[in-house]
């Protein structure tokens, strides 16, 4: 068995907190998660050893989320609120002074050196997820429904209850959120003394 149960069990809450980002409710996250764990168990033989056994158990749950997601079982639906995302004034003024009038940015991005290089390291990840965690909650499910799950803007729209517009006004504020983390957290700092 390429696994036991306590590698199973020691990733049950990072699962845990990616199912629920995305369900919104407590019982589905869980019955996502168990699901992913009981078809592992019970079928050891498809881990191949091919990637880490946490990025094969996510993909699992990426499967197992999008068929709820679909499938239009959702017990409990979030009422979200009706403008752009929820935030204050204050952050949008706080993302507009980002830029110029004319839509540039204040300040160029710093290089970020080899992306296939860097996307192979795991602190990378780590740091990435840390962003990822940060951002508000709404901006951070429509985020991960689009580039972790890759559901369609329809379906987003759909499951969420929002504009294709909005969506995209999300989605645009949470790539400059994550490229501003990921600047301050990972980019901008000199190898040695990035987060581990």
């Amino acid at each position: 068995m390429p696994h036991d149960t306590a590698d199973l069990e020691s990733l049950r809450p990072h699962l845990l907190r990616f199912a629920r980002l995305q369900l919104r409710d407590e019982a589905l996250a869980e019955d996502a998660v168990s699901d992913t764990l009981l078809a592992v168990l019970e079928h050891p033989e498809r881990f191949t050893g091919q990637s880490a056994l946490k990025t094969y158990l996510i993909g699992i749950l990426k499967h197992k989320i999008i068929d709820l997601l679909r499938s239009g079982r959702r017990e409990v639906r979030l009422a979200l609120t009706t403008d752009d995302d929820g935030e204050p004034q204050s952050e949008q003024d706080a993302f507009d002074a980002l830029f110029t009038r004319n839509g540039h940015y204040q300040d160029l991005p710093s290089d970020w050196g080899d992306p296939d290089r860097t996307l192979e390291r795991r602190e990378f990840f780590e740091v990435l997820q840390a962003c990822v965690d940060r951002l508000p909650a709404k901006t951070a499910r429509v985020f991960m429904m689009r580039e972790w799950l890759e559901l369609e803007t329809e379906e987003i729209c759909q499951e969420l209850q929002l504009s294709a517009t909005n969506v995209w006004v999300i989605l645009y504020r949470a790539r400059m959120r994550l490229r501003e983390c990921l600047e301050l957290n990972w980019f901008g700092l000199p190898p040695g003394a990035r987060a581990r």
